[in-house]
């Protein structure tokens, strides 16, 4: 009776995807909310810890800001980040509207538009490895964080996917 070893069998969930992070765009992402933004800086004048600017605008622009805010998470978007992909969904509700492949995600630039700066957010442009531009996020909330978050997801897709296929070639 021939002798067998056992042989090392390893179990892999290729098909789970897992979310690391959502991030809902700031009311920046809408014109209007650029433009409030430009506003609260248009007056950099420091009174304590704050500008004059804010002082005089926010209260009584925060009716706007309140109704912006509610359209925002209404009829916008809310970007996913998953171990497989980078998605685009509505706010509400199940719909996708994009996703990108992490493995395709080469550079990810940072554009601070006016008016992005007063809600901590900016742009992020997704780049592929063919060097166009791909996907845009409009105003990300501490975009730097989710651009770095996105990077490393992407660096280990592109490890794991070369570990799989070194253990699948024994």
């Amino acid at each position: 009776m021939p002798s067998t070893s056992p042989k090392l069998v390893i179990a892999t969930r290729q098909d789970a995807e897992t979310t690391l992070m959502t991030v809902y765009p700031s009311i920046s992402a809408w014109g209007p909310g650029r433009l409030l933004g430009t506003l609260y800086d248009i007056i950099p004048v420091r009174i304590g810890a704050t500008t004059l600017s804010r002082l005089l605008f926010t209260l009584p622009t925060a009716p706007l800001a309140i109704l912006l805010y509610a359209v925002t998470k209404l009829a916008g978007s809310r970007y996913r980040l998953t171990n497989r992909n980078l998605q685009e969904w509505d706010s509400l509700g199940n719909r996708m509207k994009r996703q990108m492949d992490l493995s395709e995600i080469d550079d990810i630039a940072v554009e601070q538009l006016s008016g992005h700066a007063f809600f901590s957010a900016a742009d992020l442009v997704i780049q592929s490895s063919d060097g166009k531009s791909t996907m845009r996020l409009a105003a990300v909330p501490r975009a730097e964080v989710f651009r770095q978050t996105i990077l490393k997801a992407s660096h280990a897709r592109t490890l794991v996917q070369s570990s799989l296929e070194t253990i699948q070639a024994r």
